[in-house]
């Protein structure tokens, strides 16, 4: 058995030069003993640029039966509407991956979105319109497990509080990182902490679909 991930950058595993910044499924494996993870994430992929780029096929290419398929995308997906709508574009290339997952005798799990850190009046803002409920809708439809990350991170963020949720992301001031000599303030791209943190939530949420695989 295999887990294999597809989705944006808050999946993928950064490059060193944008070290720590770390998606979450670059830290999956180590709450998934004897499991192996191949992560096919992209930073700035959407639902259609992942299959444009190749890297949609190399997984399905990869993905065998037994096989548990990731999928997590929106952060992208939104700034393209007029193509990737929430219920139009979004959901029929949702809807095209889960086809050929099973196909490929593999078993698909939709995530939604993580959450930005955006905070108003001492809670999360929404920021993913109507992309999560999509996904949630989808899921119903189609009777795939859901692992709500919006849901699942919104509820991390406010735990920590509007200042204490800063240690999850990608943020320094100027002369603090030798990758980011004028400082960086990223509250949409985790840091290790972080993207170890939303791990343990996958991992948790994907236990049950492990063990019936």
């Amino acid at each position: 058995m295999r887990i294999l991930l597809a989705g944006d950058s808050t999946v993928a595993a950064c490059p060193p030069h944008e070290a720590p910044m770390s998606g979450w499924g670059a830290h999956l494996a180590t709450f998934t003993p004897g499991v192996v993870v191949h992560n096919f994430a992209k930073g700035g992929a959407t639902t259609a640029s992942l299959r444009a780029d190749g890297l949609w096929d190399a997984l399905l290419w990869e993905a065998a039966a037994g096989d548990v398929v990731l999928l997590q995308f929106g952060h992208n997906d939104q700034k393209q509407p007029e193509v990737l709508g929430a219920s139009a574009g979004y959901t029929a290339n949702l809807t095209r991956m889960l086809t050929e997952v099973r196909e490929a005798g593999a078993a698909p799990v939709l995530c939604t979105s993580v959450q930005r850190r955006r905070f108003a009046g001492g809670a999360v803002a929404a920021t993913h319109g109507d992309y999560p409920d999509a996904v949630r809708d989808l899921a119903a439809a189609q009777r795939v497990p859901l692992i709500d990350l919006t849901a699942a991170t919104t509820e991390l963020y406010e735990s920590l509080g509007e200042q204490g949720s800063m240690s999850l992301f990608t943020r320094f001031g100027p002369g603090e990182h030798p990758n980011y000599p004028d400082g960086i303030a990223d509250d949409t791209h985790f840091n290790v902490t972080g993207a170890t943190a939303v791990a343990r939530i996958v991992a948790d949420a994907l236990a049950p679909v492990l063990a019936a695989a």
